[in-house]
């Protein structure tokens, strides 16, 4: 596990690389060695960069051992996380990060950065997808637009895995508005609730 600045540019260009293994690593170390914890109930939940870890993590949720039925997470929840890498880069207001934490556009094969990015997709593990998923967008997110969020949930919908989807039509990359904040946190606790319980 690292730490700073340093641990930001080595995990940069390794989407689905060592900070999926931290993931991981901190969840099975915590569920084992906390007795409050039940390991048999453990959600996952981020937003931006952790709704892409939400993503990735649901396309890796399967055959994981020391889990009764393989799974390590039985509920997650996405905010306004990238779902299609290709999708992403060219719809992003924010192109100076795709180039520099992706490694640029995806037609670039010759770069080995960024095959190893697009190759961490999350839209390329949906076939694996097996757990309850909640997406959470909203419609003046330019950095990562609503499509992406939209996107995910069809393809949970499409895999007739249990679903919700929560659009803010008024809200940005975050929820700042207090009605919305108060949705989205409700959302959040009965998501967990239902799916944990």
């Amino acid at each position: 596990m690292g730490f700073g600045q340093a641990w930001t540019e080595e995990i940069s260009g390794d989407y689905g690389g060592l900070c999926m293994q931290d993931y991981m690593r901190a969840a099975d170390f915590f569920a084992d060695s906390v007795k409050q914890i039940d390991k048999e109930r453990l959600g996952a939940c981020g937003a931006s960069f952790g709704g892409y870890s939400a993503y990735w993590l649901a396309g890796h949720n399967h055959d994981v051992k020391g889990y009764n039925d393989g799974r390590r997470f039985k509920a997650f929840l996405a905010h306004n996380g990238m779902f299609n890498f290709e999708q992403q880069y060219l719809e992003t207001e924010e192109m100076w990060f795709d180039n520099w934490d992706i490694g640029g556009p995806y037609w670039d094969w010759n770069n080995p950065q960024v095959k190893k990015s697009y190759a961490n997709s999350p839209h390329l593990f949906v076939d694996k997808w097996n757990t309850p998923i909640c997406v959470i967008h909203s419609e003046f997110d330019f950095r990562i637009v609503a499509s992406e969020g939209m996107a995910a949930y069809n393809a949970a919908q499409m895999r007739h895995i249990p679903s919700r989807y929560l659009y803010f039509p008024d809200e940005t990359h975050w929820v700042l508005k207090p009605q919305n904040s108060l949705l989205w946190h409700r959302n959040f606790i009965d998501w967990f609730d239902t799916n944990l319980k």
